[in-house]
């Protein structure tokens, strides 16, 4: 299969290699020529995965509509405030029976629409070839060949299972849903969490802490994604609880990293300018709230975070806030709704 991957940052750079290391024709495109000319000469991304050494056979370019031309499968992965120029660009040059997937966790704004709905936007008819992958997944233990399990969704089975060939091997195993929408959500609402995590963390609250945070922000992540047309299972499989554990969990995750540096004092910009690479979790706290107050969801983590984020209160006080808030029962009406998220057609 002729593939490309538009976006060489982290997570690009070790979907493409996963792609190349199975036999398939890859080319990966980027921006920046130093990223590119590292990858076709060194075969290393030093910029994005230091020390991750590629497949000889991945070939980067700066070329993008050469990288296009005659690809069987398009791949986007690209921090989201980007995507909406790449699809737009890449629309008229994406072969009408190409296979698009993305990589992408975020929402495209300042509308909160989810990355799959805007690709839909732009490119009509193509929702039987478009496929969404997430999962628990760190591009820098990826890229090293350590064991690692996604998820594939898409509305057609067959788009999916095509996906799932193309990618999975003895390190990397991918399993597919029909829950778009679910799959969606939970690979980027979890970032909310993880900053939240990170924020526990550099606060020295402890274990009991992190594990309450991770467990109601679970809650009330599988809320707005009910409410958006989810199905409640997906949550509880890889994209939702595997992701959301290990974004809050690792010091790889970005939005974990940001929220201690917000911890100990430091002002938004002067945390994300140390990170250095997107933080979606920033972007998708503020989608999520409004979204949230759209759809009438309580959801009182993200609220509390979106206020430390813009400054209107610290850390310490956020935490303070949410433990002291009304009693409430546990359970949730999260879980009532019947799956309904299975193939129609393939």
């Amino acid at each position: 299969m002729k593939a490309c991957v538009l976006g060489a940052g982290s997570w690009g750079t070790a979907l493409a290699n996963v792609l190349a290391t199975n036999g398939h024709d890859v080319v990966i495109w980027g921006r920046d020529e130093a990223v590119v000319n590292a990858i076709n000469k060194d075969h290393l991304n030093p910029r994005y995965l230091p020390g991750g050494a590629l497949s000889p056979l991945l070939h980067a370019t700066t070329d993008f509509a050469g990288a296009i031309r005659d690809a069987e499968l398009v791949l986007f992965s690209v921090p989201s405030q980007a995507l909406p120029v790449l699809v737009s660009d890449a629309s008229a040059l994406i072969s009408q029976t190409a296979v698009i997937v993305h990589a992408v966790k975020g929402f495209t704004r300042p509308n909160n629409v989810r990355i799959s709905e805007h690709i839909n936007l732009v490119m009509p008819n193509v929702e039987k070839r478009l496929a969404v992958l997430s999962g628990p997944s760190h591009a820098e233990e990826v890229v090293r060949g350590m064991p690692t399990t996604v998820v594939i969704a898409s509305a057609s089975q067959s788009t999916a299972e095509t996906v799932q060939d193309a990618f999975m091997n003895a390190q990397f195993r991918v399993y597919t849903q029909a829950d778009v929408v679910g799959v969606e959500l939970g690979g980027t609402l979890k970032n909310i969490i993880a900053l939240g995590v990170g924020l526990t963390d550099g606060l020295g609250l402890g274990d009991n802490t992190k594990a309450a945070l991770m467990t109601r922000g679970l809650a009330e992540i599988t809320r707005l994604g009910v409410s958006l047309g989810a199905s409640p299972l997906t949550f509880s499989g890889l994209a939702g609880i595997g992701d959301l554990i290990v974004t809050c969990t690792s010091n790889h995750s970005r939005n974990f990293r940001t929220g201690r540096l917000l911890a100990t004092g430091l002002a938004l910009n002067e945390a994300l300018e140390q990170i250095g690479m997107a933080v979606e979790g920033v972007s998708t706290t503020f989608a999520a709230a409004e979204l949230a107050q759209t759809h009438q969801v309580d959801m009182p983590i993200t609220t509390a975070l979106k206020c430390v984020l813009k400054g209107d209160v610290t850390p310490g006080a956020a935490v303070r806030e949410l433990m002291q808030r009304e009693r409430s029962h546990e359970m949730e009406d999260v879980g009532q709704r019947p799956l309904t998220h299975h193939w129609r057609f393939s």
